[in-house]
């Protein structure tokens, strides 16, 4: 509980101008090429998205999918949300902790983790809980920023940014995963990868799709 407490107040405090700070820090054009490609992706039909934040990437999953829960552990993010998605009538927003969902197994087609796992203290569990809420067969969409393949002056000047925007971070600390390595996190959890790709600007970002298996 107090870990949970601690995880809220953290990105809570920075609800209202997350997106200014997070395109201040990785850069707006590195978002704009994600967003470039989900929006490849079609008929998603029910949808979860864990840790949606101020619901920048919520946007997107709602256009291609018939009903999105977008939910979040921060209530100040989840009304920043809520603000930004108004005009959609086929999301809702909800309070929840990846890493203990409220939901029936089997329960929804697709999953969304963008910009969580590198941040949390047990990403296999958040996987593991989310492949229990998947039917079988059902999408997984991980997006995670990290330093792989950035040199190191590259590496640097994207730490200074985080630190003076965002300070020391959170107590779990920040994971930088290789291509390789979030793969065979995502594969331990039950899922079979089907994409891995490193979306790269000033500051890179992986994009995985996967399909849970078993």
């Amino acid at each position: 509980m107090i870990m949970k407490q601690k995880k809220e107040r953290y990105w809570s405090r920075y609800a209202r101008l997350y997106d200014e700070y997070a395109e201040y820090v990785v850069g707006k054009t590195l978002r704009r090429k994600i967003i470039a490609r989900l929006s490849e992706e079609r008929d998603l039909g029910e949808v979860i998205e864990c840790g949606c934040g101020t619901g920048y990437f919520t946007e997107m999953i709602a256009k291609n999918s018939r009903h999105v829960v977008a939910a979040d552990l921060s209530p100040e993010m989840l009304e920043a949300a809520k603000e930004r998605l108004r005009g959609f009538r086929n999301i809702t927003l909800q309070m929840a902790d990846c890493e203990s969902l409220p939901f029936p197994p089997g329960r929804f087609d697709a999953l969304f983790l963008a910009n969580i796992l590198h941040i949390i203290g047990r990403p296999q569990k958040a996987l593991r809980e989310g492949r229990r809420i998947l039917r079988k067969g059902g999408l997984l969409f991980v997006i995670s920023y990290t330093d792989y393949g950035m040199g190191w002056l590259e590496k640097l000047e994207l730490g200074l940014r985080y630190f003076v925007t965002f300070g020391f971070p959170p107590a779990q600390g920040l994971r930088n995963y290789s291509p390789g390595g979030l793969s065979c996190l995502v594969e331990a959890a039950g899922f079979k990868v089907d994409e891995t790709r490193l979306v790269k600007n000033r500051s890179n970002a992986l994009f995985l799709k996967g399909v849970k298996i078993r």
